[in-house]
């Protein structure tokens, strides 16, 4: 059984972090079963963890080439790997899978938070015949350590037993038909997983099971609420308001107000908010300095903090509050709310001081699969991220508030100085995303390319989303027909123009 992310990214640390992986040069079942019981137990809901067995560690690193297992006895280690489990109370079988890294034979395990934390296994395993047992305890980890748990710490792993986090609770009102084939087969292609392939023939009930997307019993298989967000079409129809709305206010009365709402899947939404905050809102101003061969630019908003602050939003709100992410864009300030605020481990000097460091994550697997997905940051690191944008840009310090109760989040980034300055002659320098003036036609086949080879095979409508349009136009299509005509692109299924999945690729 494959797992659902790249080996070779998760070996370099590209898509998971440090403290959410553990090597083992080789197999020793006692500390490989308190790692297991530990990442099941998922103290802090980060999601669970890795176990990579036949690779060596130095400073929190694997260390290449890997070292490897020997071959004659993989199947030994797997048996008694499977037998060691069972040790497990209540019991938990991690996904295992073999790899080949650098020509040489490894074991990944892959350890989702269980459903039925807590989970403790014997301090030591006694092997001879007629030894005594072991004592079982409860095992969490602590940074990239695997720990006993105390007593304090035994009773709030008990008091999570009671507290799944929602994106990772059965959804009794869905069916698992209600998943897509093409998104699970879409995501596992972006994020390069060896599930691809045999997603493409295989039933939408097997590939969610190895992706640990459906739970219950056999005969009533339910989809996992996160399974809904990602790969359902429409994720309001069982979250209502799971949605990002971004309105641009020029004028306090209204006047000239525009808003977009962006629906789908999270990632997709999320995609094409940014998308049309990044072609529509952000804008550049440019000061050519005498003597000097480069001009100084900054942006109202730099993208890389308003990338972070949004899917930081979607990561974190509360998706059984049934109201959206906003997006309110004013000539001072953009501020992005989302429901609710953080947790009462994050205090409001925390707050001032714009350092905040989440104990408990509230959903664990959507962090999962935006991360493998590249579109958040590693665990704490988000804010400093757009801390550290705002300073370069030259713009004054983001704002972080909430209320009393945690009711809400609101990230204020100011908009820079230079763009609230009356100047005629400034004016003429900005350059407002595309909206300054219209595309020419070779600009807009430039566009295509370079959305094309960003992004893969687009149909039409995916196009126009990637260049910011709200909507497919005439020009575009007629821009594409050119492109087509002169052998620039291609249908992906020239036989059938008229496809209705028909998409435009880069010819070969």
């Amino acid at each position: 059984m494959a797992i659902p992310i790249n080996i070779e990214e998760l070996l370099r640390q590209q898509v998971i972090e440090s403290a959410r992986i553990e090597y083992k040069a080789d197999w020793n079942p006692e500390p490989v079963l308190h790692s297991i019981t530990a990442f099941a137990n998922d103290f802090d809901n980060l999601g669970g963890g890795y176990i990579v067995i036949g690779v060596e560690e130095q400073n929190g690193y694997p260390r290449f080439p890997v070292k490897g297992l020997d071959k004659n006895i993989l199947d030994a280690i797997q048996k008694d790997l499977l037998n060691k489990c069972n040790f497990i109370e209540p019991r938990y079988i991690p996904v295992i899978e073999p790899a080949q890294i650098d020509g040489r034979d490894i074991f990944v395990l892959w350890i989702p938070g269980g459903g039925d934390r807590p989970y403790k296994c014997p301090v030591k395993i006694y092997t001879e015949k007629g030894a005594k047992k072991s004592e079982k305890a409860y095992y969490i980890r602590k940074g990239s350590n695997t720990i006993r748990a105390n007593t304090l710490e035994e009773r709030e792993l008990t008091g999570l037993a009671r507290n799944i986090p929602f994106d990772d609770r059965i959804n009794p009102h869905a069916q698992i038909a209600d998943m897509r084939s093409s998104l699970l087969s879409e995501y596992l292609h972006a994020v390069d997983s060896e599930l691809y392939e045999g997603s493409l023939s295989r039933t939408v009930e097997d590939v969610a099971r190895d992706m640990r997307l459906i739970g219950g019993p056999p005969e009533a298989r339910k989809p996992i609420n996160v399974g809904l967000m990602f790969f359902n079409e429409r994720p309001d129809n069982f979250f209502p308001y799971s949605r990002i709305e971004v309105v641009d206010k020029p004028d306090p009365t209204g006047i000239g107000m525009r808003e977009r709402i962006f629906t789908g899947p999270l990632d997709r939404q999320l995609r094409d908010a940014l998308s049309y905050i990044k072609n529509y809102v952000i804008a550049e101003y440019v000061t050519k300095v005498p003597d000097q061969a480069e001009a100084i630019r900054v942006y109202n908003w730099p993208y890389r903090a308003v990338e972070e602050a949004l899917s930081n939003a979607v990561y974190h709100r509360s998706y059984q509050i049934h109201e959206p992410i906003t997006v309110t864009v004013t000539p001072e300030r953009m501020e992005i709310l989302s429901l609710p605020g953080p947790d009462r481990s994050i205090t409001d000097s925390d707050l001032e001081k714009r350092v905040l460091v989440s104990s408990r994550y509230r959903n664990r697997r959507i962090g999962d699969f935006l991360k493998e997905l590249k579109m958040v940051e590693g665990r704490n690191t988000g804010i400093p991220l757009i801390v550290n944008e705002m300073k370069n840009n030259g713009s004054a310090l983001p704002v972080f508030k909430t209320d009393e109760d945690r009711s809400y989040f609101r990230v204020i980034l100011p908009v820079h100085p230079v763009f609230l300055e009356k100047n005629k002659d400034d004016a003429k320098k900005l350059k407002v995303g595309k909206r300054s003036r219209r595309r020419n036609r070779e600009e807009l086949k430039k566009l295509v390319l370079k959305a094309l080879k960003r992004k893969g095979n687009l149909s039409m409508n995916e196009l126009a989303t990637e260049l910011g349009y709200k909507s497919l136009n005439d020009t575009l299509r007629a821009v594409v027909k050119e492109m087509i005509e002169v052998g620039e692109v291609t249908y992906l299924y020239p036989d059938k123009p008229n496809s209705r999945n028909q998409k435009i690729c880069l010819m070969k």
